[in-house]
């Protein structure tokens, strides 16, 4: 059923009963809002810590490593290490936030510089942000379990079979060498592309997945607040933690099967023997020349002044029952997140030995190794990746879900609606929040891929930083220099560069703003791998074939064996300047 086994779905109906259970439990515990918001601020540094690492976790961090690995090596850890520099930043910010005494980020703002409108303003572009976040795992954990439940094809509808047929067409035209293309093939390719059609159908809609989730979530969160939510976060981080470790050995029994020649040899051997000496560069990778160590400083320094501006981490510390707990539980959360990285990130460069060529969509990597890992396996393990994926998810999705709901209901709703009893702003906040779920199941069900999803959301706290840092540091800040910071800011990020280009419509062709870098090539010394050479004796036969028919004059490249130094040639894409 749904292309999963008994035990598997018995795994996840469980994991659900369970996680709604809690939520109704918790839901008799709310007097008012700060137990609704807050929990009560009574929470301890083991909770506090599975809290701090929930909330920081969702499915869209395993599976992204995972692709970016899977494309770049090891420097493909860099789209979710880029902040762990920031992190000790923690260890003093916390205490700051749990000593606020505020129940949002936005009550900062109103009492540091005495204005409701900015309070109001901060909500409404948080929950944006917010929303951009939660959209983004709903995406991610969705195309994964797609991947965990595809259909045989003989299981294929016609329209299927159609679009199925359409994709192995186009995974043939660019396999072949481009400069042997005819025009009508290169026509069909182009076309093709715009098609995009896709080799894997799934037992389970993408969109009935998401909403399945946000009901889910709903039905524990919005009913049990905080506390519901904190106390499902240590049941979920075991889980995402379980996640991270589960498909490891499993894959390395594969490589080890397949690849080894000797009983001594092990995985990581393996690995380093047959991948590309270029996959294990950390900085300064020739295929993400982006993340050198200045580069990654930098980027640390912008996260540190912008993360902590978040609004979901002044809940996370406010809810402790003191500072040493906030402090300690959040630190220690970020850092195990930080450690289970390194894990997604190895199991990336295994499935590129495992499944190079293999798949299309790298999105799907980490659901295509579960179905291939843990499906002859048995024992509900398939199911149990599932449920950790939807823990995943959901751990971020309600911590986000309660931090927009006291924003909204805090610093716009009741200035609004005045003088009415507590359990009426109880409920009025479990509707805001129901709303932001449902608000963010509809925005992934909108973006056609998870890097739409990131643009989206894209260096949203920004425009708060310079209000929040010197409000806490600088006594002389006040608020009409806090708001020219907001307004100028939120003018250079995201006004001026929509406006200008739809006003003077001619910049857009002006031969100056055209600009691209002209990247020099990148030359590396490195010891020949088998996969090296295996490219290096497929550039021969390529060359060798255009030679023959007149298509070029290049020189012939020179053999290579395993062991030998080779000098390979990087060719870094040109990029705009201005756009």
């Amino acid at each position: 059923m749904f292309g999963l086994g008994i035990i598997d779905l018995l795994v996840i109906v469980f994991y659900f009963i369970l996680v709604i259970g809690i939520g109704i439990w918790a839901s008799r515990r709310i007097k008012n809002q700060e137990d609704y918001l807050l929990g009560g601020r009574k929470f301890g540094k083991l909770i506090q810590t599975f809290a701090s690492f929930g909330q920081a976790t969702s499915a869209d961090g395993p599976v992204g490593v995972a692709t970016t690995t899977f494309h770049n090596g090891a420097a493909g850890i860099w789209s979710s290490l880029l902040m762990v520099f920031s992190t000790p930043l923690y260890w003093i910010t916390s205490p700051w936030q749990r000593r606020m005494r505020v129940l949002t980020m936005g009550d900062f703002y109103e009492e540091r510089y005495g204005s409701k409108n900015m309070a109001a303003t901060y909500a409404l572009v948080a929950s944006i942000g917010m929303m951009g976040l939660v959209s983004l795992g709903y995406s991610a954990m969705s195309k994964t379990i797609v991947a965990i439940t595809p259909k045989a094809e003989s299981e294929f509808t016609d329209v299927e079979r159609s679009e199925y047929n359409l994709s192995i067409e186009l995974s043939e035209l660019e396999n072949k060498d481009a400069v042997t293309l005819t025009e009508a093939e290169n026509e069909r390719l182009k076309e093709l592309r715009t098609v995009s059609p896709t080799s894997l159908f799934s037992h389970i809609d993408e969109s009935t997945l998401i909403w399945l989730v946000c009901i889910v979530s709903i039905l524990y969160a919005v009913m049990g607040g905080l506390e519901a939510a904190f106390y499902t976060d240590l049941l979920q981080g075991s889980f995402i933690i379980l996640l991270s470790i589960m498909l490891i050995p499993f894959s390395w029994s594969k490589i080890t099967e397949i690849y080894a020649t000797n009983n001594n040899e092990s995985a990581l051997q393996i690995l380093h023997q047959k991948l590309p000496e270029s996959f294990f560069e950390i900085f300064g990778s020739p295929t993400i020349l982006d993340f050198t160590w200045y580069f990654i400083v930098a980027a640390a320094l912008v996260a540190g002044i912008t993360v902590v501006t978040q609004p979901n981490q002044l809940v996370t510390n406010a809810a402790a029952k003191d500072e040493s707990s906030a402090r300690f539980g959040f630190v220690t959360g970020v850092f195990i997140k930080r450690f289970c990285t390194i894990l997604w990130g190895v199991l990336g460069l295994s499935s590129i030995l495992l499944y190079s060529g293999k798949i299309q969509n790298s999105d799907l990597i980490w659901g295509y190794a579960t179905k291939d890992l843990l499906g002859p396996v048995g024992f509900g393990l398939v199911g149990l990746m599932v449920a950790s994926l939807m823990a995943a998810l959901m751990s971020t999705a309600t911590a986000l879900m309660l931090t927009v709901s006291g924003l909204i209901l805090h610093n716009i709703y009741r200035p609004l609606v005045e003088a009415k009893s507590e359990q009426h702003y109880v409920w009025a906040g479990r509707i805001f929040g129901a709303l932001f779920l449902i608000g963010s199941a509809i925005v992934a069900t909108q973006f056609t891929n998870i890097f739409e999803i990131l643009k989206f959301i894209w260096e949203f706290f920004v425009i708060f930083a310079a209000a929040f840092w010197l409000g806490l540091k600088w006594r002389k800040a006040n608020r009409q220099g806090a708001w020219a910071s907001i307004l100028i800011t939120f003018g250079l990020f995201y006004l001026f560069p929509v406006l200008i280009p739809n006003t003077f419509s001619d910049i857009k062709t002006n031969d100056w703003m055209l600009l691209r870098t002209e990247p020099e090539p990148v030359l590396r010394t490195y010891t020949a791998r088998d996969i090296d050479v295996q490219e290096r004796n497929d550039e021969i036969e390529k060359i060798t074939l255009r030679t023959k028919s007149g298509i070029t004059d290049l020189a012939i490249p020179k053999k290579i064996e395993v062991g030998d130094k080779f000098t390979k040639k990087f060719i870094q894409p040109s990029k705009t300047i201005f756009w």
